[in-house]
């Protein structure tokens, strides 16, 4: 007789993000300072992605991939996965670039692509993607067009 493990999935709570702001997003600026805060002065790029309720009420924030200096690698498996166990109605995802600039690369708008073709698989909009630089400066790819 062999065994099947019964398994429990759920999302946990690793800490609270102390923020001045309302978790409501209204803009992509609202989602930028709330990436900006999570993010910090990181020294490499960190992909992150943002929960939201079906009334754009950010539920959690998670990061997403840890890379080097100017790339991370990211799949969507990763990206949707707490978004899922979120019970998300859509997310906004954001990275920063450490040079400072915030100029999307080919490779951004690549993967932003992607994620929101699997996120219209799964019933998830990918709203947003918000790529932070230094002195406050950020791009949105929607705001862009090139969603």
């Amino acid at each position: 007789m062999s065994s099947i493990p019964v398994v429990r999935v759920e999302l946990a709570k690793e800490r609270s993000l102390k923020y001045e702001g309302s978790r409501r997003i209204r803009c992509a600026e609202d989602a930028a300072n709330i990436f900006r805060d999570y993010i910090g002065n990181a020294d490499r790029e960190m992909f992150v992605v943002m929960v939201l309720s079906a009334k754009h009420i950010v539920n959690a924030i998670n990061t997403v991939s840890l890379g080097i200096l100017d790339a991370s690698i990211v799949h969507p498996r990763e990206v949707f996965k707490p978004a899922i166990l979120g019970n998300a109605s859509s997310v906004i995802v954001g990275h920063n670039h450490p040079s400072g600039d915030p100029e999307p690369s080919p490779e951004d708008v690549a993967v932003t692509r992607r994620l929101v073709d699997a996120g219209k698989i799964l019933g998830i909009d990918v709203l947003d993607h918000i790529v932070i630089g230094d002195e406050g400066r950020f791009v949105s790819l929607k705001a862009r067009e090139l969603l």
